[in-house]
């Protein structure tokens, strides 16, 4: 889209929603607006449904009802934006600065498509949805019987829902500090390492989200629904919860309360690596159960974890060099920053986990003085499951992901220099 015909829609957009005689709602819907400066532009209940605005800025702008329906807004800059009762929904925030943000209302639930009982390609533009819970009503004026008041394509007859295809709204490391969340429904969000220090979450419906490593400091809890969330690692710090509702959520699992078995054979596996092998043990955890435990910059190198359960663990900043994981599920878990180089992940299960940042790139080969030999040892990923994974910037140089499901997976800003990829490459 040109400058010109992009601000022809802006302004035609003012008119209507000042209910001016030549107005038009702005139907900007799949297009790239990517790292445009729009900071206060006013498109309150335009229609932008999947359209392209990372890096984009918006501070300030005013989208208080808008149709922002499986939107890429990755590393946006969002702050004091109004998103008061916008649909969200399957939206892509991962790194946005939502600081200050209004969003009372939104909809951040799952984006759900349906797809064309027809057999017709999918198209965002024009095919069903499932319907939103709330709208936000448009003030009327004289325009509004004429022009009418944009609405999504509606959904397929009761009864004659067809397989969806779902969208989960990704709020990954967003800045959501200060934000006001008031009575939004986000449930299902990934948020995990978001910053929601201070914001004000009153009666807001975080179910079923994943928080691992979120920062809810100081945070306005009330009425909050977190039922069956993931708070594993999540800070809580001057936080209230005494008037949330937390059924069913789950909670960190701090490493002294496991097994002392267990425990042992970690700390031993430490002393192990800062000893160079001259004391205590490598760490044989072969099929252990480490479900939701926090390892977050745990040194487990050269560890062996052949078909460990790993679901949801904190392991952010954690060091798994040349540690055989194999086989291992590590569905939803947090690997974020974490160091696999060299690590054996055949057949391992990562699905809708985060390793955004890490680094699966060759290891070096040390002599038996720590010395580099000039040998590498590459990460491989054969077989491995990866499918709706997260892996923005990962360092996957030279990785093996041979028959690797990668369907839905984030490969945005990931190095794949010299990797082997499967035949089949289905991406986000």
């Amino acid at each position: 889209m040109t400058p010109e015909l992009l601000q022809d829609v802006l302004d035609k957009h003012s008119r209507w929603v000042k209910g001016l005689a030549g107005g038009a709602c702005a139907n900007l819907s799949l297009a790239n607006l990517e790292g445009l400066d729009l900071a206060k532009v006013d498109l309150r209940w335009a229609r932008l449904a999947g359209a392209k605005l990372a890096r984009t800025r918006l501070a300030g702008a005013r989208l208080a009802g808008a149709d922002l329906f499986c939107v890429d807004l990755r590393n946006c800059d969002l702050r004091q934006a109004d998103l008061s009762g916008s649909d969200l929904r399957g939206a892509r925030l991962h790194s946005a600065d939502c600081t200050g943000a209004r969003l009372r209302g939104a909809d951040l639930r799952e984006g759900t498509l349906v797809a064309p009982m027809d057999g017709r390609p999918l198209d965002l533009a024009t095919m069903p949805r499932s319907p939103r819970l709330n709208t936000l009503a448009m003030p009327p004026h004289p325009d509004m019987a004429e022009e009418g008041f944009p609405v999504p394509p509606p959904p397929p007859p009761k009864g004659q829902m067809p397989a969806g295809v779902c969208s989960r709204t990704d709020l990954t490391s967003a800045g959501l500090r200060c934000a006001d969340l008031t009575e939004a429904d986000l449930t299902g969000c990934n948020l995990q390492n978001a910053d929601l220090s201070d914001a004000v979450l009153t009666n807001t419906n975080l179910s079923d989200c994943r928080l691992c490593g979120a920062d809810l400091t100081g945070a306005a809890l009330v009425g909050t629904r977190f039922h069956n969330a993931d708070l594993v690692g999540t800070r809580l710090s001057g936080c209230d919860v005494s008037r949330a509702d937390l059924t069913g959520a789950h909670f960190t699992k701090m490493l002294d309360t496991l097994g002392l078995e267990l425990q042992r054979v970690i700390n031993n596996h430490e002393r192990w690596i800062e000893s160079g092998g001259g004391r205590g043990a490598r760490a044989d955890l072969d099929g252990a159960d480490l479900n939701r435990v926090d390892l977050r910059n745990v040194n487990l190198s050269g560890a062996t974890l052949r078909g460990a359960s790993l679901v949801k663990a904190l392991l952010a900043g954690a060091k798994l060099i040349m540690a055989d994981m194999s086989g291992a599920d590590l569905e939803g878990a947090n690997l974020s920053g974490a160091d696999l180089s060299g690590a054996n992940l055949s057949y391992a299960k990562l699905t809708n986990a985060d390793l955004h940042d890490a680094l699966l790139c060759p290891a070096q080969i040390l002599d038996g003085n720590g010395k580099p030999t000039g040998r590498i040892w590459a990460t491989t990923l054969l077989g491995a499951d990866l499918r709706h994974a997260h892996l923005a910037g990962t360092q996957l140089t030279s990785a093996n992901l041979s028959e690797a499901n990668l369907e839905l997976a984030d490969l945005e800003g990931a190095d794949l220099t010299g990797a082997r990829l499967p035949a089949k490459l289905y991406q986000r």
